[in-house]
C-alpha cells in the first residue's frame, strides 16, 4: 500500500478538480449562448436525453432572417391612378382641395411646373406633395416662361404667342446637349436624389409641337438634338446617383395638321420609364365632339410601334362650351379600363384658354365623382413604393 503523503495528496486533490471542470464546468461554456450561462435551451432537455452537437447547433442557431419583402408596385397591378395639375401647384393647395372635394376621391399624383430660368430646387415643394400622399410629377421645361406670360398680358392672338415663346436661342436644344447648363442640372439631380423617395420628372413635354423653343421644328433647333439633350440629361442624373427618377416621356396627342413623326423624338426604353400623352377636349373653335379614343388612339397606336412603356395621360381636361363636359367625362371612364396600357390620368384642373376644371359646374363634379368611385382607381401612394415602369411587373 502506497503512502499519503502530502505531495501526493495535493496531487489527487488537483487532478480531482480539474476532472470536475472537464465534464461539469466546460459543456457550459463551451456550448452556451456565449456569456458562459448554459443554453436554456439546453437545460430544458428531458432527463436523460442525449444532446448531439448537431441539435445542440440547431437550438442554438441565430433565428433566421425573414426575407425583405419587395417594395410595392404603384400603381398595383389592375388599377389606374388619378393625378392633377393646377395652376398654383405646390404654391398653393386651394385648388387642389377644391378637386378633391369635387371629386371625392384624393388624387395619387400632382404635376406642376417649373422653368429653367427661374426655377430653382426647392425641396420644400416636393415634401408638400409628397407628405399629402401624392407622388410629385415635375413639367421640368427649358425655357424662360415670362415671356409667355408677357405675350398673354399683351392678349396676343394664340398663334402669335407660340411663336413668340418658341423663340428662345440661350434654350436651344443642341446648348443642353453640349452642357451649357451642367451645373443648374447637377444642383437639381443632388436635390433630388436627398429627397430619399420616388420623384417623375416630364422633361420638355410636347416636343412634337411648335410651340415651345425645345421642339424640333422651331428655336434653331435640328433633327437629333431632342433625343441628344434628353440622354444627356438623363445620363448626367444617374451620373449624380439620383436614381430615384421615374423619367416621362411625353408628346401631345395629333392634332389636326399634325405630321411629326413620334419615333425619331424617343430616346429609348434605357432612358424612359413611362410615356405620357397630351390631350383635351375642346369645343372652343369648333362644336365637333371628339371622344377620349378619337383624341388619343392614333397617338397610341403609334408609340406602341416602338416601345411597351406603361402609358400615361399626363394632361387632359375637357371644355364645356356646348355642354357635353359631363358626357365626354363619362365617356372618358367608361372606355379607360380597355386600355389595360394606361396607368395613370392627370386633370388639368385650370381656367386658363377654356375652363377645364370639374369644379366648373355641380353637375360636372358629381359626373367625375361618380367615374373615379370605381374600384380601379381605389389606390394610393406611399414614398416607399416602387413605381411600376413595365406593364409586365
Amino acid at each position: 500500500m502506497v503512502g499519503l503523503t502530502v505531495p501526493r495528496v495535493m496531487m489527487m486533490l488537483t487532478g480531482a478538480l480539474l476532472l470536475t471542470y472537464a465534464f461539469a464546468i466546460a459543456p457550459a461554456t463551451t456550448f452556451g449562448d456565449g456569456d458562459g450561462v448554459r443554453s436554456d435551451r439546453l437545460a430544458k432537455a428531458e432527463p436523460g436525453t442525449v444532446v448531439t452537437v448537431e441539435a445542440h447547433a440547431a437550438a442554438t442557431a441565430a433565428p433566421a432572417t425573414p426575407p425583405r419583402t419587395a417594395p410595392e408596385l404603384f400603381p398595383p397591378g389592375g388599377k389606374t391612378f388619378i393625378g392633377v395639375a393646377t395652376l398654383e401647384g405646390p404654391y398653393d393647395f386651394t385648388a387642389v382641395n377644391k378637386f378633391t372635394t369635387a371629386a371625392k376621391r384624393q388624387p395619387q399624383v400632382m404635376l406642376f411646373s417649373s422653368g429653367w430660368a427661374t426655377g430653382k430646387f426647392d425641396r420644400a415643394l416636393f415634401d408638400q406633395i409628397s407628405g399629402r400622399g401624392m407622388l410629385p410629377m415635375l413639367a421640368w421645361e427649358p425655357w424662360d416662361y415670362l415671356l409667355d406670360e408677357a405675350a398673354r398680358k399683351k392678349r396676343y392672338a394664340a398663334r402669335k404667342i407660340d411663336k413668340m415663346r418658341s423663340n428662345q436661342p440661350s434654350y436651344r436644344l443642341s446648348h443642353i446637349a453640349r452642357g451649357d447648363f451642367d451645373s443648374y442640372l447637377l444642383s437639381w439631380a443632388e436635390g433630388i436624389k436627398s429627397l430619399g423617395y420616388p420623384v417623375a420628372i416630364r422633361f420638355a413635354h410636347e416636343m412634337n409641337g411648335n410651340w415651345y423653343p425645345w421642339c424640333e421644328m422651331v428655336n434653331g433647333n435640328r433633327p437629333g438634338d431632342y433625343v441628344k439633350a434628353w440622354r444627356h440629361v438623363h445620363d448626367l442624373f444617374r451620373a449624380a446617383g439620383a436614381t430615384n427618377v421615374t423619367w416621362v416621356w411625353s408628346p401631345n396627342a395629333r392634332w389636326a395638321g399634325s405630321t411629326q413623326n413620334l419615333r425619331p423624338l424617343y430616346p429609348g426604353d434605357e432612358y424612359v420609364d413611362w410615356v405620357g400623352l397630351s390631350g383635351y377636349y375642346s369645343t372652343g373653335s369648333t362644336t365637333k365632339y371628339r371622344s377620349f379614343e378619337e383624341i388619343f388612339n392614333d397617338t397610341i397606336k403609334e408609340i406602341r410601334g416602338f416601345t411597351s412603356k406603361p402609358l400615361v395621360i399626363t394632361e387632359t381636361g375637357a371644355s364645356d362650351a356646348v355642354g357635353r363636359k359631363a358626357e365626354w367625362i363619362r365617356e372618358t371612364f367608361r372606355v379607360l379600363p380597355r386600355h389595360k396600357d394606361i396607368i395613370g390620368l392627370i386633370w388639368f384642373e385650370v381656367n386658363k384658354e377654356l375652363d377645364w376644371r370639374i369644379v366648373s359646374s355641380p353637375a360636372v363634379a358629381k359626373t367625375f365623382a361618380q367615374a373615379v368611385a370605381a374600384p380601379r382607381y381605389q389606390l394610393t401612394w406611399s414614398p416607399g413604393m416602387l413605381p411600376r415602369t413595365a406593364l409586365d411587373d
